[in-house]
């Protein structure tokens, strides 16, 4: 891809490594790509989209579609122990997901823009917060100033550990499973451990509910049938060894192939928690968190990516169903969307490993397809 300023890319996208922040914590991150990208020369520079998001618009200059580009603002709660020299500087944060690179990708993309307008219609580059919980793309598509953006074809990717680097996966229909946490809190009466017969504790019911909810899991992956329950925490009382447990909760993740298996799955979860609870005479409530909607490619979209790709020489397979979740999937309400995984190599360290390094000898293979998409569709 010609006219990138490349060193000065992988120095900033190693420069981000070192600053990572959470969900709904990206306001310094939203600041580098502010920077950055208002060298490139943007018509529109949006910031604040559902909390810290950001919008950098390019504009054509005869009338056409809308196509945006979305990369991902935040890092996890995990400490790296990798030892690059740009490693994270804040404890207990790390970008291990690879999202410092594609939002250099992204940015890139601003370079080559900024260099040369599309000839009609409009490219628009979203940096999204909080992808990692899921709230952020809900978030910037309710914000009342995302309707001046709003694509009419949205693009994005992810890197992909164990797939050879460079090349890339990209089918239609379904990309990424939907997920959803599920808390389920149970409620009893504490007691003096001498005499637990006088409380009434959640282990019980707990115990009975463990197995029973990963008896939920099942189906084939690529018939709409999978469906998967994954325990993920379990606590019961306080650490004391002087009291019988009052309080219990069971946190478990549901994912489905398809989002409308999630309110089936959701419900037998929640029937067999109401009936343990009724069995050990105790109260349950129930919360949601971390909820995706299933990433499901449109064909025009993977059309568009697909040409570009063969125009850049990609090697590129249909690939699998991811079973993991992506907050991308929400644009699919608004727009065309389509996902495509990006190899990163066969044997790299997998995605939210505490090793994990985005390696940057992706950007320009990233960047360069989708450039080739705007300029196929917007000249």
């Amino acid at each position: 891809m010609s006219g990138l300023d490349l060193p000065g890319l992988i120095a900033w996208r190693q420069h981000l490594h070192t600053m990572p922040e959470l969900s709904g914590e990206e306001e310094k991150t939203a600041a580098e790509v502010v920077a950055f990208l208002s060298r490139t020369n943007p018509d529109e520079i949006i910031t604040g989209l559902g909390g810290t998001g950001v919008a950098v618009v390019y504009q054509g200059t005869e009338p056409g579609p809308t196509i945006a580009i979305r990369a991902e603002l935040d890092a996890l709660p995990i400490e790296e122990i990798g030892t690059p020299p740009y490693r994270s500087k804040i404890p207990g944060k790390g970008h291990m997901c690879g999202h410092d690179g594609h939002m250099t990708m992204v940015a890139a993309v601003g370079q080559a823009l900024g260099a040369k307008r599309p000839a009609r219609g409009r490219a628009v580059l979203l940096f999204q917060p909080s992808e990692e919980n899921g709230a952020g793309a809900a978030r910037m598509i309710a914000d009342p100033a995302f309707a001046a953006v709003k694509p009419d074809i949205a693009l994005s990717l992810h890197n992909m550990p164990g797939v050879a680097l460079g090349h890339v996966w990209l089918k239609e229909g379904t990309a990424n499973c939907a997920s959803q946490g599920l808390k389920i809190i149970f409620t009893g009466k504490t007691a003096h451990a001498s005499l637990p017969h006088t409380g009434l504790s959640p282990a019980p019911a707990i115990a009975e509910l463990v197995p029973a909810l990963g008896a939920l899991s099942g189906g084939v992956l690529g018939d709409g049938s999978f469906t998967l329950s994954t325990i993920t925490h379990i606590t019961v009382g306080e650490p004391a060894f002087g009291i019988a447990p009052g309080h219990g909760e069971l946190w478990v993740t549901l994912r489905t192939e398809t989002d409308a298996g999630m309110a089936g799955i959701r419900a037998e979860a929640e029937r067999l928690a109401r009936d343990a609870a009724a069995r050990h005479g105790l109260a349950v409530s129930f919360e949601t968190h971390d909820h995706f909607h299933a990433c499901v490619n449109h064909p025009q979209a993977v059309r568009l990516l697909a040409d570009a790709m063969d125009a850049e020489g990609v090697n590129r397979i249909e690939g699998e169903i991811m079973r993991g979740s992506e907050d991308f999937g929400r644009f699919a309400t608004v727009s065309k969307s389509a996902m495509f995984f990006l190899g990163s190599g066969e044997n790299h360290p997998a995605l939210h490993n505490p090793d994990f390094d985005f390696p940057d000898a992706l950007i320009e293979k990233g960047a360069g397809i989708f450039t080739r998409a705007i300029r196929n569709l917007l000249g």
